[in-house]
């Protein structure tokens, strides 16, 4: 007897294999070709693909792997243009094809498309979200398998700063800019201020880095090389914050001011001063800049114009930053109470007290504010009221200038060891041994805490990841992945 569920599982065995011969062997004797509008980008990149060569007036479908994403019919000369297809939800790190084939016989070309995900700034974005939207490597279900990939170590000096990973290289800063391989942990570039420490996180954007130096300046370099491309006066030492870099423009708080810096030249377009240093990091949502100072305020500036749209006065603002989200922003004040403010007006919503400071920067997500304080606390607070819905006890008194990350629904803290947390319901999903405390982010599929006097890489064991296998360069690109069918 023919069961004809079985027959149906081999009838899309062999659609699957025959799918796959067929794009490639389009490929081998291709004289067709295809241009994409992106060749990298973060799952759910939106794809313009361009064709010419093909047969004229036929159908052409397009595919990302193995998945059909689009039906296109080329003009009189062959040709079709911007056709809009979308990188998968559940594309994983590493290089993809995308591919154009007429129906109905064999003729068709690719072009390979790299998916990154990208950690490219401190808590991830300008609202300091400190969320990867894109992670779809670790999960919950897999996180226990995470191992130490590598360790770099400048060799001395504390790291202050979350890391940032862009395009295969991570930046560090300790006693230095440190740029380093995500394979392998070797250093390729570094960039000093003499035997002073770098206290901020580095942005890349469009090729440059951004990064607040203790020599007093603040520079624009080569994301590849280190190479300088601008630096204007306005820093301090340990007293200037992480870069936002939106429209353009980058927002960044130093020497008792909040600038903004034009992204191309390093022309100053305009500063507001503050009544003390700044080392809370601004963060910029619909034209508003927010940034705290030890002075006592946060500050709501005019993005464009750097005018005063309103000022609460909520005492010391140390180290902690602003996270904007659902018309709140959300900010800790040194003496140890907890913050919600209105985003438009500045009035308080609510507060939270803790029994001692507040120098970790929050982070925000599906209704939850969490923050650690320097009671050794973790606290997960309803974004609405400020009411505790879980709290996780770390033990010992520590000096907390952390952030947070969460990536696929795990909440990772670096807090002298790496966790990983259900951010739901506070259950430890796992730990790993001692590194020394640390901000962690999570890019690629690998987990990144800082640690004394550098960088660790934590990424899952060959077997976690089910069968995906992504080989990255020395510089970061992709030579090949086989992902499972």
């Amino acid at each position: 007897m023919v069961n004809p569920q079985g027959c149906s599982q081999a009838i899309t065995r062999c659609a699957f294999f025959l799918l796959t011969s067929l794009l490639l062997s389009a490929v081998a004797n291709a004289e067709p070709s295809i241009a994409l509008s992106k060749k990298s980008g973060p799952p759910t990149s939106r794809i313009l693909v361009s064709g010419r060569g093909f047969e004229a007036n036929v159908g052409v479908d397009i595919f990302f792997d193995t998945k059909n994403k689009a039906l296109v019919v080329t003009n009189g000369k062959g040709e079709f243009h911007d056709a809009a297809i979308n990188a998968p939800r559940s594309a994983h790190p590493g290089e993809h094809w995308v591919t154009a084939l007429e129906r109905n016989n064999d003729t068709g070309a690719r072009a390979p498309f790299l998916v990154r995900t990208n950690w490219q700034q401190f808590q991830f974005d300008n609202d300091h979200s400190s969320v990867n939207p894109f992670e779809n490597v670790i999960s919950r279900m897999n996180v226990a398998s995470l191992t130490q990939k590598w360790v770099y170590t400048s060799g001395e000096g504390l790291v202050f700063s979350t890391p940032t990973v862009a395009n295969g290289i991570a930046y560090v800063t300790a006693i230095g800019l440190y740029a380093v391989d995500t394979k392998t942990g070797a250093l390729l570039w570094s960039f000093e201020a003499g035997s002073q420490t770098f206290f901020c996180s580095p942005a890349v954007v469009d090729g440059v880095l951004y990064v607040a130096s203790p020599d007093g300046y603040f520079y624009a370099l080569n994301a590849d090389t280190g190479a300088v491309i601008w630096k204007v006066l306005g820093t301090s030492y340990n007293g200037d914050t992480a870069p936002a870099v939106s429209s353009g423009i980058v927002y960044y708080g130093g020497n008792q001011t909040i600038y903004a810096v034009n992204a191309k030249t390093g022309k100053v377009v305009w500063t507001y001063p503050t009544g003390s240093y700044t080392r809370s990091a601004p963060a910029v949502v619909d034209g508003i800049v927010y940034a705290g100072s030890n002075d006592g305020n946060l500050y709501a500036l005019d993005a464009r114009k750097g005018t005063l749209v309103w000022r609460a006065a909520i005492g010391l603002i140390d180290n902690s930053s602003p996270a904007v989200a659902e018309g709140a922003v959300f900010v800790g004040a040194y003496g140890g109470t907890f913050y919600a403010l209105d985003a438009s007006t500045g009035a308080t919503l609510w507060s939270f007290p803790t029994t001692q400071n507040l120098e970790s920067s929050p982070l925000v997500n599906n209704g939850l504010v969490y923050v650690l304080s320097d009671e050794s606390n973790l606290y997960a607070l309803n974004a609405s009221n400020g009411n505790v819905v879980w709290k996780y006890p770390l033990g010992g008194n520590s000096f907390n200038l952390l952030s947070l990350a969460l990536a696929n629904n795990v909440l990772y803290l670096g807090y002298n060891s790496l966790y990983a947390f259900d951010p739901t319901s506070g259950k430890l999903l796992w730990n790993s041994p001692a590194l020394g405390f640390g901000s962690p982010i999570v890019a690629d599929g690998v987990v990144y805490p800082s640690s004394f006097g550098g960088l660790a890489a934590f990424s899952l064991s060959r077997g976690a990841r089910r069968g995906i296998k992504v080989v990255f360069s020395s510089r970061g690109e992709a030579a090949s992945t086989a992902p499972s069918p």
